[in-house]
């Protein structure tokens, strides 16, 4: 069975790619996903998050949200808005995004090589409750419509395929609103397809970066339904490794825990070096973190006797962090669950962590190095998990451009 293969892939009708193209529908709330949806009647915003077509005060995991998924999707194949391809085809989908850019393969993959953790390799933990929220969408409306992210290690023959496949014009050329340029070339000829399968089948495994939910919720539903099948794939994008970017994933705490500013410092000093900053603090390497704390910016440097060099998620910064601060200082011990302590993305800046604690909602800010793709593919690897909230990858993949329908 190979790793990846090309599928017919649902997609925006020619010159309807604008209209169609949503962010994830796990980044925008019910209330933003309404008001970036209103006067747009194609957004697949309608499918993704369905629920901003009934009443406000529905519950977003109500069966009728699904059914009007369903609904939606029925809607836009009928009114062609959607076309689906007559044969199997893979597509190359690219991001350009703050002068980076990124090409990659839409394709399905096996879930065969995903259940036993062989090939396709995850680092996270699924929540119940979110995963039965994708389960109940994939059966709602039979098709995967939410591509999981993936990386693949260095592989110049594929990075070499997929610059070939993607010289000419693009069938999707869309800049969104927040400034991520999406472009997607159909590969349709059984030449390319056959070498794009073979160099994949190389590789020794890929790493699944943003999307476990959508995976394992894919692999529930192909258990249930058993068989053959298309149900038997997961959809997926798969870029460069060395193309993807890990953006920092922040913490913010509501109290010290009963110390006062001065104790903190005093304790902080025993395991790190701290210096007070006049400008915030952006972490240039794994040991060192940025801290706001009463209206002041500090540098951490972590002491190196207390870098575990040769363990891939002890010497991960957000470990580094935990085992050093936010358990023993902050006594918080479950981060999932405590409702002290708080995340927040790299995309909302050094400003947005600083905001917070201005605002007395929190006591103080850690600004952590962002994760980097080696380190996530070394924690798979070993058939690790990561802790909640390691990466934030940027930008994201849009919700429309190509869906799996499950025949």
């Amino acid at each position: 069975m190979p790793l990846i293969s090309p599928f017919r892939g649902l997609r925006p009708a020619p010159g309807r790619a604008a209209e169609i193209l949503a962010p994830p529908y796990d980044v925008l709330s019910s209330a933003e996903a309404r008001e970036r949806a209103n006067g747009k009647p194609w957004s697949f915003l309608h499918v993704s998050k369905p629920e901003i077509d009934l009443d406000p005060a529905i519950d977003p995991y109500d069966r009728a949200v699904y059914a009007k998924g369903a609904e939606n999707l029925d809607r836009m194949v009928k009114g062609g808005v959607l076309i689906r391809d007559p044969k199997p085809a893979y597509y190359v989908y690219r991001l350009t995004w703050n002068g980076r850019v990124q090409t990659g393969l839409a394709a399905v993959a096996s879930l065969a090589s995903y259940a036993d953790n062989s090939r396709i390799r995850r680092h996270e933990l699924t929540t119940p409750v979110k995963e039965q929220d994708r389960v109940d969408q994939i059966e709602a409306v039979n098709a995967q419509t939410g591509p999981v992210m993936m990386g693949y290690p260095a592989a110049p023959e594929i990075d070499a395929l997929l610059a070939r496949a993607s010289t000419g014009a693009p069938d999707v050329d869309v800049t969104a609103d927040d400034g991520v340029r999406h472009q997607m070339w159909v590969v349709a000829d059984d030449a390319s397809i056959a070498a794009l399968t073979r160099a994949f089948d190389k590789l020794p495994a890929i790493y699944i970066a943003d999307g476990h939910h959508r995976s394992a919720a894919a692999a529930r539903v192909a258990k249930a339904r058993g068989g053959a099948g298309s149900h038997n794939d997961f959809l997926s994008v798969i870029f460069p490794h060395h193309q993807m970017t890990i953006l920092d994933y922040n913490r913010v705490l509501r109290d010290l825990n009963d110390r006062s500013p001065e104790q903190l410092l005093a304790e902080l000093k025993q395991r790190f070096s701290v210096e007070p900053s006049d400008k915030p603090v952006r972490p240039t390497s794994a040991g060192a973190f940025g801290m706001y704390l009463g209206g002041r910016w500090y540098r951490l440097d972590i002491k190196p006797e207390l870098i575990p060099a040769a363990d891939p998620i002890g010497r991960l910064p957000i470990t580094l962090l935990t085992k050093n601060v936010i358990e023993p200082i902050f006594g918080v011990k479950d981060p999932r669950t405590d409702k002290r302590i708080d995340f927040v993305g790299g995309g909302r800046g050094l400003a947005g962590l600083q905001q917070r604690v201005d605002s007395g909602e929190m006591a103080v800010a850690f600004a952590l190095y962002p994760t980097q793709m080696a380190d996530l593919m070394a924690v798979a690897d070993k058939g690790e998990i990561m802790p909640p909230k390691s990466t934030w990858f940027e930008p994201k993949l849009a919700d429309g451009m190509v869906s799996h329908v499950l025949d």
